[in-house]
């Protein structure tokens, strides 16, 4: 409000009654030939002697000016390398915000308090150490949040360019080496991106997609940028790339986090190794990061900026120019995109949420969401899903948003903070323990690898769950612990077939290769569990059995359903 050119107006309640004092930090905007001294403890007064009134103008929710706002220079979330000698931190004395202002941003030369539309500065981390300077545009390198809305990274650039008077350019790398990738996952990605394209443009946004390494691609594209912004991952290749960019690019780099809602190193700082310790750490922190995400629109347009493409109008033409394993074909009853996932999660909150918490385990009956593909390659956003979900007064809800926050944020820590999580080593020492001390029981059946691809076991329900996989390219979640606690116990080794169910989940799971997969296949050998009651093969592992299948749900009803799916493929 008053001098300042963001669309961010300044709402914030009467705070007459909440005030207190404490110590935040904070930017300061002081003239633009001033240098900026070193960080340093200023008092309020000092502090508003220095920040020209006239562009702190801060409202209360009727629009009228708040004195009580008024009288302190408020914080707000920048960084010093994004507009170089212009603004330098300090530690000020500040009045504490009440819990429902959610963030402090800068707007225009000024300075603005919003609890709406917000980027919380935990969201994003610098990844080197350059500045933000010349340039011809913003470039957000879209990588692992494969979507136009509900994009904090996306958002992040948009907003930034504007305050730099320059337009937004998306770069897509598309890897031809992405780890146990086929034509199935990037037929769904590609659906996904045809999308991603068309909505940008709508925005005055150009998308360049680039047949190469993504980090190098975005180290090309970075060099007429002023700026580079990266959604954040948590998975090994992710890393490497971001650093691998990070080295080589000469402008600022930084993450922004939003595939989570919460990010992985404010939920906890270490790995958690149960939901149990890890909800209570990160549901004190929903309060301040489920609040919706305000879209800007680009002052600047790209779409008649000059570059080099990869044309992917055309996806059965793009796969066969792509080197990539085709072992693996595309599915009929998944299509990738935005569109379709917001689809499917309106039907389910219209239809199934309610009995969501009875019937989730049940495979013969579709209760489910259906979400995870489209998580998985970043389509939807977790925090749209749950502020959609949140909305209702659905019986199904709190279960609900236990699997889809506790659940896959724990995996998200598992793979951040566990350098082992594809392999063996990944699992608690009591579990690796328990199933060593076991490893020479007698077994019962020993299946190889090419048995249980081809689903020829003695277990008609195994069988059909790996058929389900295989044909529709996603698992019952219920059937997909019992599938990894019979490989466990009908391979050769605990060792072996921890590699054996993970190759199968990545190979045909839509959402394999992730977090999620990763945690789940290791669940099913202890992980994120506690222990059970000794037994052999299994040690102090959980057990389950075809029994507790019957007990459950129809489990023959559930062969039929999948022999039917085999019958019309």
């Amino acid at each position: 409000s008053g001098d300042c050119r963001s669309s961010d107006s300044a709402q914030v309640s009467s705070m007459s009654s909440q005030i207190s004092v404490s110590k935040m930090t904070g930017i300061f905007l002081p003239d633009r030939d001033e240098s900026p001294p070193a960080a340093q403890e200023l008092d309020v007064e000092r502090n508003m002697a220095r920040a020209p009134k006239s562009k702190i103008h801060l409202t209360d929710e009727t629009n009228a000016p708040n004195r009580a706002l008024n009288e302190v220079f408020a914080s707000f979330i920048a960084w010093s390398p994004i507009f170089g000698n212009s603004c330098y931190s300090f530690t000020a004395k500040l009045i504490k915000r009440p819990h429902f202002v959610k963030y402090f941003d800068f707007c225009g030369d000024g300075v603005c308090i919003s609890f709406t539309g917000m980027i919380q500065q935990e969201r994003i981390r610098l990844l080197n150490d350059r500045r933000a300077d010349g340039g011809k545009y913003v470039l957000y390198w879209m990588q692992a949040a494969q979507r136009a809305e509900y994009n904090h990274a996306l958002e992040y650039a948009i907003r930034t360019a504007n305050r730099l008077k320059k337009p937004v350019v998306v770069f897509f790398g598309i890897t031809e080496n992405w780890p146990e990738a086929n034509l199935r996952h990037y037929y769904f990605m590609l659906e996904g991106l045809k999308e991603v394209k068309k909505a940008l443009k709508t925005k005055g946004i150009q998308m360049v997609i680039r047949r190469n390494s993504p980090d190098s691609g975005a180290a090309e594209m970075a060099k007429d940028a002023a700026l580079v912004v990266v959604d954040a991952g948590q998975l090994r290749i992710q890393k490497k790339w971001r650093v691998s960019a990070a080295a080589t690019i000469n402008c600022l780099l930084c993450e922004v986090e939003t595939n989570l809602i919460v990010p992985v190193q404010e939920a906890s700082m270490k790995e958690n190794f149960s939901a149990g310790t890890f909800r209570p750490r990160i549901t004190k922190k929903l309060d301040y990061y489920l609040v919706p995400l305000k879209h800007s629109k680009p002052k600047l347009d790209s779409l008649g900026m000059k570059f080099q493409t990869f044309d992917i109008d055309d996806i059965d033409r793009v796969l066969l120019k792509l080197d990539i394993d085709r072992s693996v074909a595309k599915v009929s009853g998944f299509h990738g995109g935005t569109k379709e996932a917001k689809r499917r999660l309106s039907d389910f909150l219209k239809n199934k949420l309610d009995r969501f918490a009875d019937l989730r385990n049940d495979p013969t009956a579709d209760y489910v969401s259906n979400m995870s593909p489209y998580l998985h390659f970043g389509q939807i956003s977790p925090l749209y899903i749950a502020l959609e979900v949140s909305k209702t007064f659905s019986a199904g809800k709190d279960t609900y948003l236990e699997e889809l926050i506790v659940r896959r944020e724990l995996s998200h820590n598992f793979v951040f903070y566990n350098d082992h999580y594809d392999t063996f080593e990944c699992l608690e020492p009591w579990a690796k323990k328990t199933l060593n001390l076991h490893r020479s029981d007698k077994r019962e059946y020993v299946y190889t690898f090419e048995q249980f691809e081809k689903a020829r076991t003695h277990d008609p329900y195994w069988n059909a769950a790996q058929k389900e996989m295989v044909i529709i390219g996603k698992m019952h979640g219920y059937m997909r612990m019992y599938w990894g606690k019979k490989i466990l116990e009908w391979s050769k080794s605990p060792q072996a077939g921890f590699e054996i169910a993970l190759h199968l989940n990545n190979k045909y799971e839509l959402d394999g290769r992730g977090p999620n997969a990763f945690a789940g296949v290791a669940w099913c050998f202890g992980k994120h569990d506690r222990a059970w009651g000794e037994r052999t093969i299994f040690g102090k592992i959980r057990y389950m059995n075809a029994a507790g299948l019957k007990r459950k749900f129809d489990a023959d009803d559930y062969v039929k359903k999948i022999e039917k799916l085999e019958k019309a493929r």
